[in-house]
Formats: structure tokens, sequence, C-alpha cells
């Protein structure tokens, strides 16, 4: 962390940041910067574009204006001179193997063990030996709590046994970089405390995280720094105890009031 802090190279840089769906600007000029090791919290109503961005970083997305970069390298493009040529998609894939993203459903093979599902992309996009990618996931299956479920497949899980096996998935390929797109949204109340646990201990073990959410107690627990968007926009950003205590916009506090109480 500390090298790329004294580098001034941030994990995520975002710069005037413009994506459209048809007529439908649904990023205006969002301007964001993620140092290594921070977690940022991104919250704010359904529609504001929270998911837009976080898939804008991983490439899911393209961009209509401004640039992103992760680590210093843009994001889905090249730069020759004063233009942007988009990367061809084995490019862009070999650049996205550091970026971990787990999403609000699980999206785990559903023919394959949980040990199984962490272990493919290992073995398949960086073609490691199956041994060393067994002993691995069998660790991060123990990371996330789930060490005696390694032989179950998801239809055999809880949906909160799924995301962890879902976030030991994304850890398999050892991120530099780690996007939850609402990870607790599609479970059971009863389910959200168990993953957001394995969150909280990636968080206190520097793993830099971009986490869009709707659980308040976990954003002010846990996050660095608090986006509050809207429409598109950043309409505020500071420390957990700031925006949660002292909102300095009506829109974020008629929010905040509405979620709290």
């Amino acid at each position: 962390m500390s090298g790329h802090v004294a580098s001034g190279v941030p994990m995520v840089r975002a710069e005037g940041v413009v994506k459209r769906f048809g007529a439908q600007e649904v990023l205006k000029g969002i301007d964001l910067v993620v140092a290594p090791g921070e977690v940022v919290c991104l919250i704010g109503p359904s529609g504001s574009g929270k998911s837009t961005l976080l898939r804008c970083i991983n490439h899911l997305e393209h961009i209509d204006g401004g640039a992103l970069s992760v680590d210093g390298e843009l994001v889905g493009y090249r730069q020759q001179g004063r233009f942007l040529y988009e990367l061809k998609p084995a490019e862009v894939c070999r650049r996205r193997r550091e970026i971990g993203m787990v999403f609000q459903h699980f999206e785990l093979f559903p023919h394959l063990t949980a040990l199984e599902n962490i272990m493919m992309a290992p073995q398949i996009v960086l073609g490691r030996k199956v041994q060393d990618v067994r002993d691995e996931a069998t660790a991060l299956l123990d990371r996330v709590g789930l060490r005696e479920r390694a032989g179950f497949y998801p239809s055999q899980l809880s949906g909160g046994q799924q995301q962890r096996v879902a976030i030991a998935r994304a850890l398999a390929m050892k991120p530099k970089l780690m996007l939850f797109d609402e990870p607790t949204s599609a479970l059971d109340p009863e389910l959200v405390g168990e993953v957001l646990n394995v969150m909280r201990d990636l968080a206190a073990g520097g793993m830099t995280m971009v986490v869009v959410t709707h659980e308040m107690g976990f954003a002010r627990d846990v996050a660095d720094r608090v986006v509050f968007m809207d429409q598109g926009r950043m309409v505020e950003e500071g420390p957990p105890n700031e925006i949660f205590a002292r909102p300095k916009t009506e829109r974020a506090r008629s929010f905040l009031d509405r979620l709290v109480g």
C-alpha cells in the first residue's frame, strides 16, 4: 500500500466519466480517486448510477466520456498521443484478471462444486497446476468459513453460503481490487451478516474495495469514505461519521433519514 501511495498512483481514478444508455445519461462526469487499501462505499437511491460506475471500472460497460484507470493503467483503452483506442478483448480480459467482482446474484456454475467453482479460473485463465489451485481454493473456503462445504453444489448451499463462495472465487485470482455490487441485496435478512463479516475481514486485511451497498451499518463501520450518488452525480463524499451525522446536502439528508432514521 505505502509504495503506491508514495508514488502517487491511485488504485482507481475516474476523471469526468460519462456513460449513456441511448439518450439517457446515467453517469454525468464522475470524478473519483480510490487509494490502495481504501474501502469506499457508494450509497444512494436506486437508479443513481452506482452499479453502472462499478461496471465501468471493470469495463463491463464502455464509458462515453472521460477516463478511468486502475493502478495507473487505463481501463479498456490504450492512449496514443491525444487519442484513445479500445483494447482487443483478450487484452481487456488480461487486465480484468486483477479486478475481482462480486455481483448481486451469485453467478456460480451450477454443475460445479464449491471447490471446483473456485478452482476454475486460476486453472483456465492462468494455466496453473491443479494441486496448487486446489490447495489455495481449500484455504479460501476455510477463509470464508465453508471448508466443510467444499463438495457441495450451489443448489445445496444457502444464498449466504453461495455468496461467500463467490467472494472466494474472486479472491482466487489474487486481485488487487475488489468490486462489490450490492452483494447482500438478494439474501434473506438473516444471511446478510455472514457475507458482511467476510467483507469486514477483507477490509481489515488491507484489500482495496469499492462497494455498492444499502447496508448503512456496514458503510458506517467499515468504509474509509462514503460517496453519496444521485441522478448520475456524486453529490457528496467524506468519512462515514461526517456523511451519516452531518450530511451537507438536503438530498443526502433526506435519503439517510429514510434509511437510518
